[in-house]
């Protein structure tokens, strides 16, 4: 998995490439722990992202906690097999996917 960052201001965007699993969901997880402060927009963007496992989801759930009580969070450009996920999870409901 790769990870890239681009920070204007208050509005971070994040770019999230490979597959987001059990082996890569820390890396994920603690960049966004280091990034998330004074953030007021968070966008995600999955151009690239192939898989998402349960790992990766507990992750998204957490960074979507911190990001309502300090601004908004949304994803961008979710291919068909990740975006399955999410509507099979319920996460679809949960997470404001563009």
């Amino acid at each position: 998995m790769e990870i890239r960052k681009a920070l204007n201001g208050t509005e971070l965007t994040i770019k999230v490439e490979g597959r987001l699993d059990t082996m890569t969901a820390p890396a994920l997880e603690t960049e966004l722990r280091r990034s998330l402060n004074g953030i007021t927009d968070l966008t995600l963007d999955f151009t690239n992202l192939e898989y998402i496992s349960s790992a990766g989801l507990r992750v998204l759930l957490s960074a979507q906690k911190v990001m309502n009580k300090q601004g908004s969070m949304k994803l961008i450009h979710v291919c068909d097999p990740v975006m399955e996920v999410f509507e099979v999870t319920g996460f679809s409901d949960i997470l404001t996917i563009e």
